[in-house]
């Protein structure tokens, strides 16, 4: 009964509410903040070179920056990742990295939001959050409360339950190892994180964060390595087509903005549904025929907008129209026959 009664509200609030708000959200703050996540892209960078230093009422923002991805990078991109590629099919891939382009704006008006309303506390250290602005900068105390009531149950029992299950039915499903084992020690090492305050927290983030991003890259190109041309007549057409286009864009355009970004991203997603599907069917001329006439309709239903006087419709338009046409000619050249993909069979 109670998964039932969960699995209604969480079937209610993504499907109805949650997915166009955060949307609605990150393309809002995305063009008031002019593209900011492209803008100052490099700019993050620059940043990371006095990222290091801290005083000692406080940790550095590379620690800070680290302790945020701790909580983004894990059972997310793994599992919800997989779920949502079995479950969409190779363009769930597209949209996840639609939503996290504008998100990239939300996430940063956030965190501005917190340095400007984060205060000191008794102990000398700062603290903030989106309850702190809620409560200073909106005057809104009772929201603040229950945002932060709602954030205490969501990471005390929630988030750390998925987490650990994930964990357990993994080490249980490879090895066999008992999930209460595994519990116990997931439980051991988190208590001697925790305990040791928001400092030796923000530690724990700096040292592993890093090797788990290079742990990302070794499956990366063990992957490539593995499937070795297969990957490569997948990924090397939207890219090159992505790399081509906005070198043209930029000298015919005079300039590039937000929705030739965007354009590209569409490009890119389109192309890699493209690379997938010629190379997972032995039916090559078939389905050559079918992806052209796919890509025909994407330039109808999106190229068509270079025409028009509106200036952001005729950015977009004219990058997606160059972007297919470079992506379909580029697959073209490096579409597998009928004998080589029954060699990888």
């Amino acid at each position: 009964m109670i998964e039932q009664w969960i699995g209604t509200i969480n079937g209610y609030l993504w499907g109805s509410v949650l997915i166009y708000l955060l949307t609605g959200c990150g393309i809002w703050f995305t063009i008031r903040l002019k593209g900011i996540q492209v803008t100052h892209f490099f700019h993050m960078f620059s940043l990371l070179k006095s990222s290091r230093k801290q005083n000692a009422h406080g940790i550095s923002s590379f620690q800070a920056l680290c302790t945020s991805l701790a909580a983004r990078v894990g059972t997310g991109n793994l599992m919800g990742v997989a779920v949502a590629i079995s479950l969409g099919g190779a363009g769930a891939v597209f949209w996840m990295w639609l939503i996290a382009f504008v998100g990239m704006a939300t996430a940063f008006a956030e965190s501005t939001l917190g340095q400007l309303y984060k205060e000191k506390d008794s102990n000398g250290n700062f603290r903030g959050g989106p309850a702190y602005y809620m409560s200073k900068g909106l005057k809104n105390k009772p929201l603040a409360v229950t945002f932060s009531l709602c954030l205490f149950f969501g990471y005390g029992f929630v988030f750390s339950s998925v987490q650990a299950n994930s964990i357990t039915d993994a080490f249980n499903g490879s090895y066999g190892i008992d999930p209460l084992y595994t519990g116990i020690v997931i439980t051991l090492f988190a208590a001697m994180i925790i305990f040791g305050g928001l400092k030796n927290i923000a530690r724990f983030a700096e040292l592993t964060v890093p090797f788990m991003g290079l742990a990302y890259l070794v499956v990366l190109v063990i992957l490539i390595t593995r499937y070795k041309t297969q990957v490569w007549r997948v990924i090397l057409p939207p890219v090159i087509a992505s790399l081509l286009t906005l070198g043209f864009i930029a000298q015919w355009e005079q300039g590039i903005n937000l929705f030739h970004i965007m354009a590209l991203i569409l490009v890119l997603g389109i192309g890699l549904d493209m690379g997938i599907f010629l190379n997972e069917t032995k039916e090559s001329d078939h389905t050559w025929l079918a992806v052209s006439l796919s890509t025909l309709t994407s330039l109808l239903a999106f190229g068509l907008l270079a025409a028009s006087d509106t200036p952001v419709l005729h950015h977009f338009g004219v990058t997606v129209l160059v972007g297919l046409v470079l992506v379909w000619l580029l697959a073209l050249t490096m579409r597998c026959n009928d004998r080589e993909i029954l060699k990888h069979d």
